[in-house]
């Protein structure tokens, strides 16, 4: 099997710099391809454009929500396959069956620390690797 030639390349989508930043600077230390985005409509074009290994996606965002742009990048026949997590200040039970209910695997509570965030993406990262690839 051929390694891959670029590092995993993960889209994070939430209107808060703030939060957009820490997940930069957290996933690039962790050596991941970091790619923004501040709302759904720009995500879309993100998706369509580098096609990300993995998605954090914010729910409460303006124009387009999270629970939205997961549904329509769920509906592409081409990007239905890559893994999503929502992010959310919400920790509540209706939030994660929402999110899973539009396509989302997983739920990460704001603020998060950066522990958290990186294990979110092994999770993700392993199981998207074929068996065969994690042999040594």
């Amino acid at each position: 099997m051929v390694a891959p030639t670029s590092p995993f390349k993960v889209l994070v989508i939430d209107d808060s710099n703030t939060i957009r930043r820490s997940a930069e600077i957290f996933l690039k230390q962790a050596g991941y391809e970091v790619l923004l985005a501040e709302d759904g409509f720009d995500a879309l074009s993100k998706v369509n454009d580098h096609e990300p290994d993995l998605i954090f996606c914010d729910i409460l965002m303006p124009r387009l929500d999270g629970y939205q742009t997961v549904a329509i990048i769920r509906r592409s026949g081409k990007f239905s396959h890559i893994p999503m997590v929502m992010l959310s200040s919400k920790d509540g039970v209706f939030d994660k069956a929402r999110g899973r209910m539009v396509g989302a695997q997983d739920y990460l509570t704001k603020p998060f620390t950066k522990d958290q965030l990186l294990d979110a993406v092994k999770r993700h990262l392993n199981a998207s690797q074929p068996a065969a690839a994690t042999s040594s």
